[in-house]
């Protein structure tokens, strides 16, 4: 089996960072809205590091105005990842893009990507799981307010609750309250940590949030007791080595610690993060792991595994992935 070809399970996916350049581009052309500043001549997004990032990524959502767009995207998003084999994801989420934090509003959003879903599924077989997440930069106040929309919408399809953004804005224990809402209502907990900040990062995200995943997390290896206690407490980290690379989190692949944390027992898994913005897909990021660490198709089968045994659906959607892993012909 290719490594294309091998079915895939991604963890750590942000609905708008999946939106095709070109996609983009054609959403601002129909509404006239002169955003070219963020894309590199090749057609690519522009931007100089992770904090402008951020800047060029609200910029581009900025042409999601409508619920049917986001059906589109989410279409879009489920045909590209399908082409990579995954069988299965769960997207980041925000109400702050999605039609704001009211709470009306963001059902209607909610409403309609979950019919692109749908509709990808019966299309490419592809399953999507949606994990609502608070914009940290945002500050606690908002993060609350998601927390809100999260427990009016959570079930079989809004499974979870997470914080993403700028790790250097703020302190995780500020959004204590907004987990324990999500926690409340049932939902699965993961937040962004040990990306840019370091393994104490990881440690508040533990302590303050009670998460049971860790989005990046990868700073956590300059930690050996941490990297120790994620192992036998069995928090997994949903690991984007691509991203971590484009971004210089890490300086290169040979230096990201993805094989190091693996080898010390820790459950890591595979992403993509934003993949038109870190110019990688599911497969580019399996052929650098087989090319840098010497993987091969068992090692890539046991991350799968992983991946399934940590996401957050419910037990059915759970067998009926594990059947996608192991019989992905049928």
């Amino acid at each position: 089996m290719t490594l294309r070809d091998m079915p895939k399970v991604e963890l750590h996916l942000h609905l708008e960072g999946g939106a095709p350049p070109a996609f983009i581009r054609d959403l601002a052309d129909e509404k006239n809205l002169d955003i070219s500043n963020i894309f590199t001549p090749d057609g690519g997004y522009a931007y100089r590091d992770f904090w402008h990032f951020l800047e060029v990524y609200e910029t581009a959502c900025t042409t999601l105005t409508g619920p049917e767009e986001f059906k589109r995207l989410t279409k879009a998003v489920l045909a590209e990842s399908a082409a990579n084999g995954v069988v299965y994801s769960e997207t980041f989420l925000s109400p702050d893009f999605c039609g704001g934090r009211d709470g009306a509003a963001w059902q209607e959003y909610l409403h309609a990507i979950r019919e692109g879903a749908d509709e990808a599924e019966a299309e490419h077989g592809i399953i999507l799981r949606g994990v609502i997440t608070a914009i940290r930069h945002f500050g606690a106040d908002a993060a609350r307010k998601t927390a809100a929309c999260a427990q009016e919408t959570a079930g079989d399809w809004i499974v979870g609750f997470g914080i993403a953004g700028d790790e250097k804005s703020g302190h995780l224990s500020d959004f204590t309250y907004a987990f324990d809402m999500a926690r409340e209502a049932g939902l699965r907990l993961t937040a962004h940590a040990g990306e840019w900040s370091g393994p104490d990062e990881v440690r508040a995200a533990i302590d303050h949030l009670h998460v049971e995943r860790i989005g990046h997390g990868v700073r956590a290896i300059e930690d050996p007791a941490l990297v120790a206690h994620l192992a036998a407490a069995g928090i997994v980290l949903e690991v984007c080595p691509g991203s971590n690379v484009f971004l210089g989190a890490m300086p290169s692949w040979e230096a990201h610690p993805i094989a190091r944390l693996r080898e010390a027992g820790v459950s890591v898994t595979v992403s993509t993060d934003d993949p038109p913005f870190f110019r990688t897909d599911m497969v580019q990021e399996y052929e650098m792991l087989a090319q840098t660490f010497g993987w091969q198709e068992e090692d890539f089968a046991d991350l799968n595994r992983a991946a399934a045994d940590a996401a957050f659906c419910d037990e059915k959607t759970r067998a009926r992935l594990r059947e996608k892993l192991e019989k992905p012909n049928v």
